[in-house]
Order: structure tokens, then C-alpha cells, then sequence
């Protein structure tokens, strides 16, 4: 269950590393989205996609949802954890080149590797779709971390699973007295970017949310600071060959081939020794 931790949230500190080496898949290689898949979560105005950031097939899961639901007329926007809120390239033609598609959502800032969302990215503007940033800005994490209203957006039980969470995720690294600032920052990064799926939400039509898999749970991330009539589809990308059965806070799991083992917790450990940057 470690590796789940990871992919849950969205440390800083290690993401470039677990999203080097990755790679967008060759467009020729056969689809993994199922139609039934889709069609059993429609309809609805807001879909939420939680991946795990270096599993290679949910992002290409994330852009065969987007092609298939733009040829059916269905697509109002992309809304992406991948880039800060604010930035969008709406008024974009549809032609625009992928330089001009990164300036438009200040991609070289965000950490994210362009190779793994570009292509993600690039269907929503050549099908004419508005791909929006949503991310808490950087300089709005310090504040977050002192705002002590942002505690009380999540239930008790909630609030606790996400410190918990975050904890796990850090391999038990990181002091207790850092937890429930770190939790915060978790918090404010959803409100945030329900804010901007609210923005976007357009009658009979489907906003896609592309994040974390610990931002689209029902009871902890995204979907709490939504409007209440909204209809939201929660879906899990789980890279687990495991039975396909229900999980947790997620309307529905779709399940891909595992990942290699990797040992996260490692790695996160010689991060903590380096030194910081100057």
C-alpha cells in the first residue's frame, strides 16, 4: 500500500523525481479506455480522473477520455492539476503550437514533465477544448499553511485521513508538527481547483479534472468544495492488477497493469539528505 500513498498527494519534493524517465505512449499503440468504461459514468458535469503521476497508462487513459469525449460534443473544458490556477489557454486556436501551448499555461514553472501530459494536453487544443490551470500557486502556500480555516473545510475524520496521509506519504520523515501545515496546503490546492471546475461547468456538457488520486476522493479532496448540485463522477486510475472491485471515496476503478516496485521511500530519504537549493 506504500506506493498508493505516494500517487495520493503531490510532495514537491519527490515529484520530479517519480515523473523522470516517463514518456508518452506511441499514438499507434491500441486504446485502453473501454467505451463502456465512459458511458457507465455519464452523465455528468463534472468527471474527476485521479492517476498516479508515473504510471504511463493513466496518462494515456487521461487522453483517450479527452478524444472521446470531444467528438461527441461533450467536452467543456480540461481542468489539470499539472499548472497553476489562472493559467489556461483558452483563445488559443486550435492549431497553436505546443511552445505556445506551454507559455500560455507557464508550464516551464510547473515541475511537470511536458513529455508525459503534452500529449494530454495537446488533444484538448486540437480539439478546440479549453485546458485550464487550477493548481494553488506557489505563492499561496505559505498562507495556506498558516490558515488555520482551511482545518475545518474537511469533517474531523477527513481532516485526520489527510494528515495521516500525508504522513505515510512521507515515509514518516517529516516532524508531526509539520502535518497539519502540509495538510492545509493539500486543502487549499482543492479548493482551489474547485473553484476553477466550477468556473468551467457548462450545461450538457463534461468537465474533465486530470489529478492526483488523493485530490478526486469523494470525502477528502475535490469533490468537498464543489456545489452541492453539481453531478461529479469520482474515478480512480489504479495501477493494480488486483480484482476489480469498488474502492473507497471513488465512483468507479479503472484498473491498468502495475508498475515496476520501486522503492519510494528510499528515494524520499536521499532528498531529505540533500542539501537545498541556493
Amino acid at each position: 500500500m506504500r506506493q498508493s500513498f505516494f500517487h495520493a498527494l503531490s510532495p514537491v519534493i519527490f515529484l520530479a523525481a517519480a515523473l523522470a524517465g516517463c514518456a508518452s505512449s506511441p499514438p499507434s499503440e491500441p486504446p485502453l479506455l473501454r467505451p463502456a468504461q465512459l458511458d457507465a459514468v455519464l452523465p455528468a458535469d463534472v468527471v474527476l480522473l485521479g492517476e498516479q503521476h508515473d504510471a504511463a497508462e493513466h496518462q494515456r487513459i487521461q487522453r483517450e477520455v479527452v478524444e472521446a469525449l470531444a467528438g461527441r460534443q461533450q467536452l467543456a473544458a480540461v481542468v489539470i492539476e499539472m499548472a497553476e490556477q489562472g493559467a489556461g489557454t483558452a483563445g488559443l486556436p486550435s492549431d497553436a503550437n505546443e511552445a505556445v501551448v506551454q507559455t500560455a499555461l507557464r508550464w516551464e514553472s510547473t515541475g511537470w514533465s511536458w513529455s508525459v501530459y503534452g500529449p494530454v494536453v495537446m488533444a484538448a487544443v486540437r480539439a478546440g477544448v479549453p485546458v485550464l490551470g487550477a493548481n494553488l500557486a506557489r505563492s499561496g502556500m505559505r498562507n495556506a499553511m498558516k490558515d488555520a480555516a482551511l482545518s475545518a473545510r474537511l469533517a474531523p475524520a477527513s481532516w485526520q485521513k489527510q494528515q495521516d496521509l500525508i504522513r505515510d506519504g512521507h515515509c514518516g520523515l517529516l516532524p508531526e508538527a509539520q502535518l497539519p501545515a502540509m495538510a492545509r496546503v493539500q486543502v487549499a490546492r482543492d479548493v482551489a481547483m474547485a473553484q476553477t471546475v466550477a468556473g468551467a461547468v457548462r450545461p450538457g456538457q463534461v468537465v474533465l479534472v486530470l489529478a492526483g488520486s488523493g485530490h478526486v476522493q469523494r470525502e477528502l479532496g475535490i469533490p468537498q468544495h464543489l456545489p452541492l448540485q453539481l453531478r461529479v463522477k469520482a474515478v480512480r486510475l489504479l495501477a493494480d492488477a488486483g480484482p476489480d472491485t469498488p474502492v473507497p471515496g471513488f465512483d468507479a476503478v479503472w484498473r491498468t497493469p502495475p508498475t515496476p516496485p520501486k522503492d519510494y521511500c528510499a528515494e524520499l530519504r536521499e532528498a531529505f539528505k540533500a542539501p537545498p537549493p541556493k
